[in-house]
Order: structure tokens, then sequence, then C-alpha cells
């Protein structure tokens, strides 16, 4: 259950119908969940506690039809592959992976090739293909130097892609930690208005990061009256994946903008971006599409600046809630070497919350 179904209010902005990041029209997400083997590393035999996520901005050929996008790096300890084309043309052209960080190359390498079978003029008649792949690292709970991901997995994450999809320990998430809880795959969404037009904000979280006493949920220290719960060790730095995606009218240097209040909502939960954590936003609209080829000048329909503070406030919300939930729906996993990730206690969790006076009772 998300946190808003247990009665943990997070932000004050009305949610999306589903809560996820697929309330934005369009937007798919498809997961390839790899589990096996059991007890002590043997580096390239396992145990396996790992995964492919893809998020596909829309329908169609995303390629020929990209999408405005806008990146946003607050700590850079991190492997992502494709967000510098991102910066300086402001388009994503392929489905954005999500997989653990000694398998980006093969990923890479799988989504150039699907690109390649989606597009033949790529190479021939027309340029090169800008792949979008990040990463967190999940070897406290998996072999990852065995890179168990590959081609076919990439691609069955894409193909599957949907509107409804799994949270918690899936896909990318699969080993992921969080706060040293088990971490994983969160997604939230609000809703705003501006100038009387409604708009989706939607949020995706990988979430690999935090320190136990830092974990805090809708104000509430949860993470200090949590931290003697078994299952502590590991590397607090970690990192997170924030994809947010929306359907109001922005140019790139706007979703730039959008990308770094995520940020707001990575700090209200306790994320304060350590040394060696890799801290990564990446935005986009749907709200309008590119053609790769383009004879005539583009028009664009452009929010002001001046009216996007609740587009700020509600991807700081969504993003805070997505970490959150990533958390609440991830299940107790034993990986490598015995090593164990709690879930997040939600029993606990909402005695805490009461005693807070943060519980909101139906």
């Amino acid at each position: 259950m998300k946190a808003i179904e247990l009665g943990i209010r997070i932000g004050t902005l009305e949610h999306g119908k589903m809560n996820s990041i697929t309330d934005v029209k369009g937007v798919k997400v498809g997961h390839v969940t790899l589990i096996w083997g059991e007890g002590k590393l043997i580096p390239g035999k396992g145990p396996v506690r790992t995964g492919v996520t893809a998020i596909l901005p829309h329908d169609g050929n995303i390629y020929k039809e990209k999408v405005l996008a806008g990146v946003f790096v607050m700590n850079g300890y991190a492997k992502p592959v494709g967000l510098i084309q991102v910066m300086e043309l402001g388009t994503i052209e392929t489905p954005i992976l999500l997989t653990n960080t000694l398998s980006v190359g093969v990923v890479t390498d799988a989504l150039i090739e699907y690109m390649l079978k989606e597009n033949e003029d790529i190479g021939v008649t027309t340029g090169s293909v800008n792949p979008i792949v990040m990463e967190c690292n999940d070897s406290y709970l998996n072999d990852i130097r065995g890179r168990h991901v590959k081609k076919e997995h990439a691609f069955d994450a894409i193909e599957s892609a949907n509107k409804y999809f799994k949270e918690g320990s899936v896909g990318a998430g699969t080993g992921m930690s969080a706060f040293e809880f088990k971490g994983g795959i969160g997604s939230s969404s609000r809703i705003v208005e501006i100038a009387g037009e409604e708009y989706n904000v939607g949020a995706l979280v990988l979430s690999n990061f935090g320190k136990r006493e830092d974990l805090t949920i809708a104000g509430v220290p949860v993470g200090m009256e949590l931290k003697d719960w078994p299952g502590r060790g590991g590397n607090e730095k970690g990192s997170i994946i924030m994809v947010i995606a929306t359907d109001a009218p922005l140019n790139s240097r706007q979703l730039g903008r959008v990308a770094k209040r995520a940020i707001v909502g990575l700090a209200r939960t306790g994320g304060y971006a350590y040394n060696g954590s890799g801290d990564i936003t990446l935005a986009f609209s749907t709200a309008q599409k590119i053609p790769h080829h383009m004879e005539k000048p583009l028009k664009l329909d452009v929010l002001s600046d001046s009216s996007l503070s609740m587009l700020f406030k509600a991807t700081a919300e969504a993003v805070e809630e997505a970490i959150i939930n990533s958390l609440l729906q991830a299940e107790t996993m034993i990986g490598r070497d015995g090593h164990i990730r709690h879930a997040l206690p939600k029993d606990k969790v909402l005695e805490i919350m009461e005693k807070y006076g943060r519980l909101e009772r139906s």
C-alpha cells in the first residue's frame, strides 16, 4: 500500500487518479526482475537480485517524435548515459532505462539495438541515437560483478511497459536499499491548476540511499525511532534516480528548473546527497512532440515562468512521496552473503506517525 492509503499524507496537493507517473497520459513503465540463488557470493554465479526498469514517454516512435526534457545533477557520483545530449539539445529520443551500475553497458547496447530495429534510417539517412540509461549500485544484495542483466532483459522491460506496474522490489529496484531498509521503485503524482487548466506531475524514483537515522516521513523522524531495528549495515551514501513526467507545456529550460525541485522532495525524506552519492533528476513533458525532421520553424506552447510555482511544489511532493512509497511497497529480501534488507515495518511506522499526530484515520 502507498502512503496515502495508510493515512500518511505527504504535502497538500491532490493526487492523480493512480498516484503514479503513468497518470501523465501516454507514459508507461515496464520491469524485468531477476532473482535466483542464495548464500555466499560467488562472483559471476550469484546470488542475483537485480533487474531493468523501462519508462516510455509516449506510445509512438520516440526517436521520430521526441519529447522536451531537462536534467539536474545534485551529486554526480554516477554513471548515466545520454544526459549530456539532453542538456545540450533538450530532448529525449529513446525510452529511459534504469538498471544496476555495472549493467549500464549491456543495457545501453540493448537500447541502441532496439532503436536501430525500430528506425531503419538511423545511421543511413539520419544521424546517431542518444540512449538514456541510469543506474544505482545494488551490490549489497546482488552479485553485481556477474553482470547478469542481458540484452533480452532490456528488450522485455521495454516491451512489457504498461500503464499499470508494480513498485518496490521489482525491476531495477530489486536489489536496492534505502535508509538501511529495502528500497527500490516508487511512484506518486499530483494535480495542479494553472490559468484554469489542470496538469499532472508524476514522479518515479529508484531509491538506493540514506542512513537509517535520517529517514523522515511527513516531517516525522521515523528513522530515529527505528534506529535499532534489525538489518543495519552497508553504505549509506547510495544514490537515487528521479524521473519526472508532466503534461504541462514547458520548454527544456523550464524542465531543468522542474528537475531541480525534485531535490526538495529528496531532502524532506532525509536525503543529504552525501559524498559518493549519485542524485540525478530527469524531467520531461509529454505536452508537445518534437519531430526528428523539421523543415519549418517549430512553434511551441509554453507556460510563463511566473506560473510555474505550483509545478515546482507538485514535483517536490510527488518525489517525496515516491521515495516513501518505494519503501512501503518493498518486501524483505535476503541477498548475497546473508545480507538482509528488511521491509519498512508498516505497523510500527503507523504507530510512530500516530504518536506524532501525523496519521489521518478514515
